[in-house]
């Protein structure tokens, strides 16, 4: 059998006075064998939230509908997680304008659906030597996209390309 999340009944121990909350009780401070008998009165286990806590803090709940309704809780924040793609645009430090705005409009798209942007100028052979067209690319292409994203990251070198990252705007 699987071993329980949390201590529940009399599983707990090591406690003189524990902290009860729930919905059928009465919040506060109470002897260990008092609250324990509160949750069998009303046939309801004593279930340990935090035994960190000072003192440990106890639900009075039924413990299978507890742990439904945790299960269900990480299942609605899992479903409200978005979990953003990286896409990526590729240059040249010669590209041109019609090929420019052709990307412009997949970067609008990918921005809009909340992608980030990862947009670098490739320098091969001896195009190194044209930096700063690289860089006056992606700041443009930056300033294009203002509307849709934010610059995360100003255009910066490393090795052979030249990475820039736009973020995309907060929906107000």
């Amino acid at each position: 059998m699987k071993e329980d999340l949390h201590r529940t009944n009399s599983r707990i121990f090591g406690f003189t006075e524990v902290r009860v909350v729930g919905d059928t009780v009465e919040q506060g401070v109470y002897p260990f064998d008092v609250a324990l008998r509160m949750a069998q009165d009303q046939n309801l286990d004593l279930i340990e939230i935090s035994a960190s806590a000072v003192p440990p803090v106890c639900r009075i709940a039924d413990y299978k509908k507890f742990l439904y309704d945790l299960k269900k809780k990480q299942k609605e924040i899992k479903a409200k997680q978005t979990i953003a793609e990286v896409k990526e645009v590729r240059f040249g430090p010669n590209t041109d304008e019609h090929d420019v705005n052709f990307k412009l409009v997949h970067s609008k798209k990918f921005l809009s659906e909340g992608h980030k942007v990862k947009a670098f100028v490739f320098f091969k052979g001896r195009t190194i030597v044209f930096k700063e067209r690289g860089e006056i690319l992606l700041l443009k292409f930056a300033q294009d996209l203002e509307e849709y994203g934010v610059v995360e990251s100003m255009p910066k070198l490393e090795g052979k390309r030249m990475i820039m990252y736009l973020i995309p705007k907060k929906k107000k």
